[in-house]
Parts: structure tokens; sequence; C-alpha cells
């Protein structure tokens, strides 16, 4: 038959050799991810738990609308300092009330782990970056703030976290203060 041409009850026949085993090592390394990921991940959080992050996220989108409106929305023409906030705290406020509603019913919640108090710290830092700027600058809290994000919460190395730090700095500098001339506090 082969001088015939392939044969038609082959299946594989028209396709480079070593594919269909290529898709099966594709496969079972996906599936060796799949169950690593689902090994390392934290056990599901449950429906209290949903409601509870949604009710938290809904009264950060009411706090952010009457803390908004306070600082005024002018209008769409002459906007005020609080329109583009305003809409955002909708928008956090909308979906806030939509997940208490239907939220019980997801399975992508984790439940608190050490892992969770990284994004707190992380918050953390950031606001004492904010409260140290108009102190002494934003060159020193900003080095500190990228060692301890990379450092500390990423798990770098000191070799790689003083390298980007340093950098980072340097860039932000050029970028707002030499190029843009934003008005920021700042040692030099």
């Amino acid at each position: 038959m082969s001088s015939l041409g392939p044969d038609p009850r082959d299946h594989t026949a028209g396709t480079t050799p070593g594919t269909a085993g290529e898709t099966d090592i594709l496969d079972e390394i996906k599936a060796e991810v799949y169950a690593e990921l689902e090994e390392e991940r934290p056990p599901h959080a449950g429906p209290a738990s949903q409601i509870g992050a949604a009710l938290v996220a809904l009264a950060v989108g009411v706090a952010g609308l009457v803390l908004s409106y306070g600082f005024g929305l002018g209008r769409l023409t002459a906007p005020g300092p609080g329109l583009w906030p305003f809409a955002i705290s909708v928008v956090v406020t909308v979906l806030a009330a939509v997940l208490v509603v239907v939220g019980r019913r997801g399975t992508d919640t984790e439940q608190f782990s050490k892992a969770s108090v990284l994004p707190a710290v992380g918050i953390v830092t950031f606001v004492a970056l904010a409260a140290l700027m108009p102190l002494i600058g934003f060159e020193i809290p900003a080095l500190l703030l990228c060692i301890v994000w990379l450092r500390f919460l990423g798990r770098e190395s000191w070799r790689s976290t003083a390298v980007v730090s340093v950098v980072t700095v340097a860039v932000f500098y050029v970028l707002f203060i030499v190029l843009l001339q934003v008005p920021l506090p700042h040692l030099i």
C-alpha cells in the first residue's frame, strides 16, 4: 500500500513525526503544574469569608463616595478634585454590592494565611512613604520602600534588591523631578 499513498485509516497520516508524542508530553507537564499549584493553594475560604470580604469592599466604596463628595465633584466641563475618586468609588461600591449578593457561590477564595499579611504590609509601607515624603523628600522613603517590597515581601536577593532599588529611585528622580518638573519634595 505504500505505493498508493498514505493509508486512509491512519489518523496520524500527514502529521509531522513526534507531534502526538510532543502533545502527550505537554499534557503531562500541564497536569503536573496544575497538581503542584493545587497542593500549594490554601484551603477554600467558604461563603462567610466571601460575604465578609464583599462587605469590607462595600464599606471602602461607600467611604470613598462620602470622602470624594466632600472634596467637591464640580461639573463634567469643570471637574472638581473629587470627581474621579467618586467615579471609581461608584464602581467599587456597585461591584462589592454584586459580590454581597452572588459572592457566596464563588469557589476562588482562599482562607487567610501568613501570605495574607503581605498586602497589608505593602499598604502600611506605602502610607509611611507618603508620610515621610514631606519631611525628608522622596528619595530615601522611595529607596526604603523598594528595599522592603523587593527583599522582604518579594524575597529577592540582596544584590538584585540593591540594584533595582537604586535604579528605580534614579529613574523616578529623572522622570518626575528633571523631565516633568513635578514639585515633589526632594533632597537634591
